[in-house]
């Protein structure tokens, strides 16, 4: 059976980024068409930490996409440093860098995730 191009690509970034970041804890993220979200997971004991989505939040009602990815991004990051969260790896999936993704990755920077 073949393995889409999305599942290939998906399973070649998370190989490359587990083993170069092997102390750090993997920062996942998932986009649809209306709404985003991502999860902090501890790969070694496959535990989620810390996760936000806009899925039935009031956030999205009047707003654009892209704003809507900023605010997610501000409640993920503000959820993980009261865990004290500071490293992670982002592990963007199938997605390419741009647009949304892009600008949830800048938000979480900007709000203290080092990655």
């Amino acid at each position: 059976m073949k393995i889409s191009i999305n599942k290939k690509r998906a399973q070649r970034i998370r190989s490359k980024l587990k083993s170069v970041n092997v102390s750090r804890y993997r920062l996942s993220i998932h986009r649809s068409t209306k709404n985003i979200s991502a999860q902090i997971i501890d790969d070694k004991s496959n535990i989620t930490l810390v996760s936000a989505t806009s899925v039935g939040k009031k956030i999205k009602e009047k707003n654009k996409k892209s704003v809507v990815s900023h605010n997610i991004a501000e409640i993920l990051a503000k959820k993980a440093l009261e865990k004290k969260i500071t490293k992670v790896y982002f592990d963007r999936g199938r997605y390419k860098y741009h647009g949304r993704i892009k600008e949830f990755a800048e938000t979480l920077r900007k709000n203290g995730l080092n990655f």
